[in-house]
This record gives structure tokens, sequence and C-alpha cells, in this order.
């Protein structure tokens, strides 16, 4: 598959601060690209010099392997996390005059508003305001906005934020839908769960560097482990684990709760079962939860 975008080197100062350090993307045609973080990795600003909305102080991006970003932009959709709609428009309008934005203007512009109106199920809504819709349908018309001039690739900003389970993963099937036809998605959520499911590749930011990038499982397979041990607070502490880990390098246990989640690789999961064997714990695969944990508590 062919890459549609590529970014190299990227570099970005802001407020004085450098908030992105050096971070190389690649997005193919028909995959997901999660990109993920902790508040203040550099995701949004990232995500912004990608689609053209700030000029990167270093580095290169290339879409479809041209580095010309005003003329790619015609290749670009974006769905922000904020809803940006047209008041004074209806939803039909708002897609009509969106897809007209660019040049060369898309050829049969009231097919595809049609099309998209029916994909997403807006097609009710058509003639209705923006503002009476759901939060799952005002989400779904942002997305179906930013698809108006049939892009190659699509980026979404937390599209799901503030969702019911149920819009949720109906946006996902449109999401998994969209890839299926060849688009490329750069997709940015806090949701683990959500970038477990979509994505077929991550990348990771910290401090606006790049910490890890791989399918799910390769990413949490190295930066947390194989196994997660939960383990009371109490009775961990009680026992000794914190000076245990400590001894090992390990760094400290990440909390929930009345809970340690303590990430742990095959071998140090062995000595912990030794070390302690009268404590009460479970083990359990790891999430994409452990992993920001770990980066929380700076291990």
């Amino acid at each position: 598959m062919p890459a549609w975008l590529e970014a190299r080197g990227l570099v970005k100062h802001l407020g004085g601060r450098r908030v992105v350090d050096g971070v190389d993307l690649v997005c193919h045609a028909g995959e997901v690209l999660g990109l993920l973080g902790p508040n203040g990795a550099g995701k949004t600003t990232t995500l912004r010099m990608l689609y053209g909305f700030l000029h990167p102080d270093a580095g290169e991006i290339r879409i479809d392997g041209s580095d010309d970003l005003a003329r790619s932009k015609r290749h670009l959709g974006v769905c922000t996390q904020n809803d940006t709609f047209d008041g004074d428009f209806t939803v039909r309008q708002n897609l009509e005059i969106a897809a007209t934005y660019f040049r060369p203007r898309p050829e049969r512009v009231a097919e595809r508003v049609a099309e998209l109106l029916e994909r997403f199920a807006l097609a009710p809504f058509a003639h209705m305001r923006p503002e009476t819709l759901s939060g799952g349908f005002k989400r779904r018309l942002m997305m179906a906005r930013a698809l108006g001039h049939r892009p190659r690739l699509l980026f979404l900003d937390e599209p799901t934020t503030g969702l019911d389970p149920q819009a949720r993963m109906a946006l996902w099937d449109l999401v998994d839908g969209l890839r299926a036809e060849g688009l490329g998605i750069v997709l940015t959520t806090h949701y683990m769960d959500e970038a477990e499911r979509l994505s077929d590749a991550l990348a990771v930011l910290a401090a606006g560097r790049v910490v890890a990038r791989g399918t799910p499982k390769s990413v949490l397979g190295d930066l947390v482990g194989e196994h997660v041990v939960v383990v009371d607070v109490a009775a961990a502490t009680a026992a000794g684990v914190a000076a245990w880990l400590a001894g090992r390098g390990l760094g400290a246990p990440g909390g929930v709760l009345r809970e340690w989640h303590v990430p742990l690789r095959a071998d140090d999961l062995a000595d912990f079962a030794r070390a302690f064997p009268a404590l009460r714990y479970e083990v359990r695969a790891p999430t994409l939860d452990d992993l920001f944990l770990k980066l929380a508590v700076g291990s």
C-alpha cells in the first residue's frame, strides 16, 4: 500500500518551549495510525502540522509523495475535536458548502452529499440545523463533512469524546469501513479501547518525542511487558513490594484507587511470585491504560 503521509524530523516551538522534538510518522493507504500520549505530549501540535494548520520549525511532511502541502490539502480531510458547523445552514448545506471549498472543485457534489447523508445515517436530518442533532450525530456530520471532497488521508482528532458507548461503536464501524476502502486515517484518542480496536499501527508520544511505535501488541510488549499484577495497596506496602520493584530498577507502581497495577515481564513475574508467596494478587494482560499509567509515573 502507498504511503499517503510521511513526516520526518518534525520540530515545533510554542511559547519558547520545544513541544514537538524530532517526530517521524508514516501512514499508509488502508491503515489507521493511532497517535497517542498523555496531555502535553505534543499530539495536537503534531496533528496540526500534518494537516497544515501550523508550520513546522524543522522537518519535512510529504502527502502522497509531495512536499507542497498547500497543493496537497486537496487530498486531506480534517475532523477536529470541536464541532465547527455553520449554524445558518442545514445539515445538507453544511456538507455541500464544505465540499466546494476545495480546488479543483469536486465533481458531482450533490451526488456525493446524498451518498454521505445515507452512509452516515444523516438523511432524516438533512433539512435540520446541526445544533438540533444529538452528540453522536454531530460527530457523524463532522466526519462526513471532512469526506465531501473525497480525500485520501483523514485526520480524526478525538472523534468520539463525550459520546455514549453505542454512539462510539457506531463511529468505529464507520472508521473501519473507510479504512477498508483504502483511506489513510490518523487518529488521536484518549479512549484506550478505541485505539486498540481501530489502530493498525501506533506512535506513542511523550514530551514531544515518539517513545514507541508498532502494532498495539508490540508497543505494549516493548513499553509495559507481558503481564500486569494487580494488588491491594495496603497488602503490597506491608509486604515491601515498592522496595522490591525499586531494587530491580522497575520504578514506582501505578495506582488506581486502592490497587497497584504493576507491569512485569515474564521473568520478573516469576521472581515476583517467588518473592511474595503469601501475597494475594491478580495477573492479567496489559492494556494501553497501563501504558499511560507507566508514562504518567515517569517509568
